[in-house]
């Protein structure tokens, strides 16, 4: 059988995924769109292409042999942005994963290694393939190797054989290097012969067949220009040709026989896709039988009750308790039963008789018998859904194991309990199975897992609180996160109610206004098409209404929006086609999805927020995501007036933190100038604006201060001269002077990014004021692109952080403030920096100088906390 070699230009799939693909970040914060759009490569070439032998090449570092040739050789690049220097040791990683081998070789780059190997493979007469978006490895070209060339986005690639190189290109592969030499290639520095362009070296070298030739023959060459042209410049084309030789004979420490590929293990690769929170790639990597690698080990014995009545004697006054649920979503979930372990024993609660139980009842809402669980939040709403207002929960397992260390993925029982060498727990996959395998075992087996899961429970209380104290976390833990969970699951149970029928109003005028676009769109184009159909509007607007071409793709033309966006002064129908589309998103995610999961019965949603998942501390939502309803368009802030108050004369209340993050900032670096502008009352963006810009308060122009509030928010999240570029349009050297001029204006920040990077590397790990910690090993790693990561979230964590906590305690303060002057008015939701409340129209006096002052007084900093609210019928009319 004969062997097949895949070797991958790994820099440049990488560049050309990070480049083709939306910044992307996992639930840890770091980058991850070059390393998602390189994994899709890589799963379709495993598929197609079955290799026997693999390798990805990389280049090594900036230097190379072909510098002593050429100083300036890839001069002219830009410098790699972090957001992509970040991701490489991640790919590194993630092929470990897949057990496939890279290499990289000092001095050399990745098409000398891969040159070097596809050469020794094909005398071996195995078939390779190497994948790359590089022209230059065409000359690698042969009856053996075949070069796959991206197109479009990653995985649309052209496969160059010597006759489709022949036919695509009018050359044969031997004449690539000769190509080169002639025409040049900018975006390695590579001179060539200056006004020779890739048509007339095709045309020499079908007149003449190479560069030796013809320079032997120049008096042949037709044109005056052109032959002073290759006559003045023939030692830089000759350079030229050395410069893009591939070294097929690199000094490498592999062979071929060393990069064998035996396929992966489901496991490893499911751990890396889980940790880069690439969910969507899971299916494809698992089949519907597989397990995990390690078998659940043997666990030790273990006695259960399973009750028939529930007594007294079972309910002491600590007690563990968990309430099984399968499924993610416990608004809607089954209970199939309760685990309760203290000193007494351990018991298995059958769903029914719990409920029934007035025993039962009683102790769960008794604030003396105190509760240890695995969740609070969930509990809490399990058990409202039931009637039961649980009380007295001391300690909760998730918000310990999530403070102690936030950087961890899995913070379920079983995963806690492994991770501190203690495995009597089997994971919940390996006992119901997995997907739309779930199903609940017999009695026995459920009482036995459940059991287990609370016993262990019972056993990390000490250990985790423990933890907390040694990290000087037992307050945050203590008064803001247990606190909160409670809170956070009353507003969940509440849930916040939907005018269905105004939300269906607005989904037919969405209809009717798609509608009339589209006629819009047709009497432009001159006839009627399917609109959404890419094969059917790329001709309309490449064809016959002759736009430019800016992409094509296996299929024909690219419609795609960045595409669009390109085209959008070219012709009246692309503004609109970008507005059908924009509108159509808000039809189907918005307006249908929010409707799929409104409660039929009560026309109120119930969101869930999630209070152990970003490692800033901030909450998020799920199902359905309420903190991220759209309001760039008018159509999308106008969904927020399906969002009402659930009773007759009562208003939605909004209040929110104005620039929280950098009043923060302000704070933690102790700015004098940025403190005496928040002190002062000054609009920051305007004044950051005339410090950038060295301008009068008078002369800040509208763009002066986009720019300005850009750099602002861009400090906090830590932003590079290349993100910064991509927000505001500019170059990369623009944005470079910005970021500097902005820590000269304010010389106090500077000194905090140092010294909280300096601190991070002594310690390992930087908090916010509350203390929430966040880890950072890679701070001190020798790889400067993990290093680099690391150093900008140690300056940014501690600002979002404290924010975040920020607005928690707010919330408690605000929930005790509503108790204690016994109003009616309740919270609803968080979304991010603002508070969304529901209130009687009486109590609206009250609670405009309440609210304001609990948030504003709820942490004191060295400038002001400034709140801004506002009401009306709707959460739109109340923004």
């Amino acid at each position: 059988m004969t062997k097949k070699l895949v070797l991958i230009d790994g820099n440049s799939i990488a560049y050309r995924a990070f480049f083709a693909l939306p910044l992307l970040n996992n639930d840890k914060g770091v980058h991850t769109n070059a390393v998602y759009g390189f994994t899709t490569m890589l799963l379709k070439i495993l598929e197609e292409e079955s290799p026997s032998h693999m390798l990805v090449a990389f280049d090594a570092g900036k230097t190379t042999f072909r510098h002593k040739t050429y100083e300036e050789y890839k001069g002219g690049r830009q410098k790699t942005p972090p957001e992509l220097s970040e991701q490489f040791p991640l790919l590194h990683e993630l092929l470990d994963a897949f057990h496939i081998s890279h290499y990289q070789l000092e001095q050399y780059e990745a098409d000398d290694i891969i040159g070097t190997l596809a050469r020794q493979a094909e005398k071996e007469d195995w078939e390779v393939k190497v994948i790359s978006g590089d022209r230059d490895l065409l000359q690698l070209v042969s009856n053996h190797i075949t070069v796959a060339l991206t197109k479009k986005g990653i995985t649309n690639v052209e496969n160059y054989t010597p006759s489709f190189m022949k036919e695509k290109m009018d050359i044969i592969p031997e004449q690539i290097i000769d190509l080169k030499a002639l025409m040049g290639d900018s975006s390695d520095n590579i001179p060539g012969v200056p006004g020779v362009g890739e048509k007339t070296a095709v045309k020499l070298l079908n007149q003449f067949e190479n560069l030796d030739n013809v320079y032997a023959n120049l008096d042949e060459v037709s044109g005056k220009k052109l032959k002073e042209k290759l006559e003045n410049n023939k030692e830089e084309a000759y350079m030229s040709r050395d410069l893009v030789t591939i070294n097929i004979e690199s000094p490498i420490e592999i062979g071929i026989e060393d990069v064998i590929y035996k396929g992966y293990e489901t496991p490893s690769v499911t751990h890396v896709f889980r940790d880069f929170g690439f969910n969507s790639l899971l299916e494809r990597v698992q089949s519907d039988e597989e397990r995990s690698e390690e078998a659940v080990e043997a666990l030790p014995a273990f006695d259960v009750k399973i009750v028939e009545e529930v007594t007294e004697d079972m309910l002491a006054e600590t007690s563990a308790l968990v309430v099984e649920m399968l499924g993610e979503n416990y608004h809607y979930a089954n209970i199939e039963g309760i685990g309760l372990v203290n000193d007494n024993g351990a018991y298995f609660i059958p769903t029914e008789m719990a409920f029934q139980s007035s025993t039962f009842i009683k102790w769960a809402e008794d604030e003396s018998k105190k509760k240890w669980v695995f969740d609070a939040k969930k509990t809490f709403v399990l058990m409202q859904r039931q009637g039961i207002h649980m009380k007295g929960i001391e300690f909760d397992l998730l918000i310990a194991s999530y403070l102690i260390n936030p950087a961890e993925n899995y913070h379920d029982i079983p995963s806690i309990s492994h991770r501190l060498e203690k495995k009597g727990v089997a994971f919940d996959e390996d006992i119901y199975g997995k997907g739309a395998k779930v199903k609940v075992p017999e009695q026995a087996i459920l009482a036995d897992h459940v059991g287990r899961k609370t016993n262990m429970l019972y056993g990390l209380k000490e250990q985790a609180e423990e933890h907390l104290r040694e990290n000087s976390q037992w307050e945050l833990y203590h008064e803001l996160e247990m606190p909160l969970s409670i809170i956070l699951g009353v507003m969940e149970h509440t849930g916040v109610s939907l005018d269905v029928e105004r939300l269906e109003n607005m989904g037919e005028e969405l209809q009717k206004r798609l509608a009339d676009i589209e006629e819009e769109v047709y009497e432009l184009a001159g006839e009627s098409f399917n609109l959404n159909s890419p094969k059917q509007l790329g001709p309309i607007l490449f064809e016959k209404l002759e736009l430019p071409v800016v992409k094509k793709t296996k299929t024909g033309y690219s419609t795609s929006a960045d595409v669009l966006e390109q085209l959008r002064d070219q012709h009246a129908i692309i503004p609109k086609i970008l507005l059908y589309r924009q509108l159509g998103k808000l039809q189907s995610t918005y307006i249908e999805g929010l409707l799929k999961v409104v409660d039929q019965e009560s026309h109120k949603i119930h969101t869930r927020f999630n209070q152990a998942l970003t490692q800033t501390g901030r909450l998020s939502s799920t199902d359905p995501n309420l903190q991220n309803i759209p309001i760039r368009l008018e159509e999308g802030r106008k969904i927020r007036q399906a969002f009402i108050p659930s009773q007759e004369g009562w208003r939605i209340f909004s209040s929110d933190y104005s620039q929280i993050e950098l009043r923060v900032l302000a704070h933690i670096s102790n700015d004098t100038k940025l403190i005496q502008a928040f002190n002062n009352g000054e609009d920051i963006h305007t004044q950051t604006a005339m410090d950038v810009f060295h301008v009068e308060k008078d002369d800040v122009t509208d763009m002066m201060r986009r720019q300005a509030k850009a750099v602002n928010f861009g400090i906090v999240y830590g932003i590079s001269d290349f993100g910064l570029s991509q927000s505001l349009g500019i170059t990369r050297r623009e944005a470079k002077k910005f970021i500097e001029r902005y820590f000269e204006s304010y010389p106090g920040v500077k000194a905090y990014m140092d010294d909280v990077v300096q601190d991070a590397k002594q310690k390992g790990y930087v908090t916010t004021l509350m203390n929430r910690r966040r880890y950072l090993p890679e701070i001190t790693s020798r790889n400067f692109n993990r290093r680099s990561f690391a150093e900008r979230t140690a300056m940014n964590t501690p600002i979002q952080g404290t924010a975040a906590d920020i607005i928690k305690k707010a919330m408690i303060d605000l929930y005790a403030a509503l108790e204690d002057e016994k109003l009616e008015a309740r919270m609803l939701l968080q979304v991010h920096d603002e508070l969304i409340m529901e209130a009687p129209e009486h109590e609206l006096d009250t609670l405009k100088e309440l609210v304001a002052r609990v948030m504003e007084e709820t942490v004191s900093l060295e400038v002001p906390l400034e709140v801004d609210y506002a009401y009306g019928n709707t959460w739109y009319d109340a923004k």
